[in-house]
């Protein structure tokens, strides 16, 4: 989070810079099947982030000495684009933020693939920000799910990424960068569908017991909107729409 000094006011008379209330989402696009030499694709726009997501496997280990012969190892990697931001432009490899991110989605993933079914095998998951505007984490995991279930990969459930911020003191869904630069607490969160189990928590400042609660219940609600976006780009994919 940025420094507090000449922080920006963030949200008037109710709400925010960009006209949402606390409660609302950005406006989000998601495109299954997009890329046709992957097993399974997704595209997302999420306000100005921009993400694609591409899923290979299961197919053989490599290295061979990783393999499992009772299940399939997942191996995930999360990138931003040089050009992606600012704070990226010019870089290029893996940062420390970027291992972090990428071993985070790859322990919520291996919570819900069935990776018995596949022993002595790997899934790959890349998720690429083309474009970022905060919440990127919870945006590729979007992504990442859907690109998983367009490859036909058994899961126990479906997952969804929110984030929850504290922003001028009130609880948001959904922070962008600005909010995310001057918040006072962010909390991305990864919830599986059917039974809303928290998959990721992750804080980065202070919340409230009160506040953490109402975020969650507010991060749900939201989800509503993600996992029907999440089902209607799959459906389109095999209606090939």
């Amino acid at each position: 989070m940025a420094s507090k000094i000449n922080k920006p006011k963030l949200i008037h008379d109710g709400k925010r810079l960009d006209g949402r209330g606390p409660d609302e989402l950005r406006e989000i696009k998601i495109e299954a099947g997009i890329l046709k030499n992957a097993n399974g694709s997704a595209y997302l726009e999420w306000g100005k982030n921009r993400i694609i997501a591409a899923v290979y496997g299961p197919k053989e280990v490599m290295p061979k000495h990783f393999a499992d012969p009772n299940a399939a190892i997942i191996k995930c990697r999360y990138s931003m684009a040089p050009f992606s931001s600012l704070e990226e432009h010019g870089r290029s490899g893996q940062n420390r933020r970027a291992v972090e991110i990428s071993k985070v989605i790859k322990e919520v993933f291996e919570n819900v693939v069935v990776l018995n079914e596949y022993p002595n095998s790997e899934i790959d998951i890349f998720m690429e920000v083309l474009q970022s505007d905060g919440s990127t984490r919870a945006a590729c995991i979007n992504a990442a799910a859907v690109a998983l279930a367009s490859a036909g990969i058994p899961m126990k459930d479906m997952v969804y990424g929110v984030s929850v911020g504290k922003v001028d003191g009130e609880i948001c869904v959904d922070v962008d960068m600005l909010e995310d630069n001057y918040s006072d607490a962010d909390m991305p969160l990864a919830i599986s569908h059917r039974d809303d189990r928290i998959l990721l928590l992750q804080m980065d400042g202070d919340m409230s017991n009160e506040e953490i609660g109402r975020g969650f219940d507010m991060a749900v609600e939201a989800g509503k909107k993600i996992r029907e976006l999440q089902r209607e780009a799959l459906l389109a994919m095999y209606k090939g729409v």
